[in-house]
């Protein structure tokens, strides 16, 4: 996977980030038996998702490849 860079990026890298935060919150709470606090950790992680969208919408994502590659005609 590391010769493809996927997720190679700022924004990937940061919105992981702030989602893993976001599931630790939440993984927490459900320990302590606190429902406000575990959809609290669940806004986190979808905030972790819209941070990302956003960052690569800035240039900071990878760079959108082509769909389709020309193939070879064959004789």
């Amino acid at each position: 996977m590391s010769a493809s860079d996927h997720g190679h990026t700022p924004a990937a890298w940061t919105g992981v980030t702030i989602a893993f935060i976001g599931f630790c919150i939440s993984g927490a709470f459900v320990v302590m038996a606190k429902p406000v606090g575990f959809w609290a950790g669940m806004v986190v992680v979808a905030l972790g998702g819209v941070v990302g969208l956003i960052m690569r919408s800035m240039g900071m994502g990878q760079a959108p490849k082509s769909a389709s590659k020309p193939q070879a005609q064959r004789a």
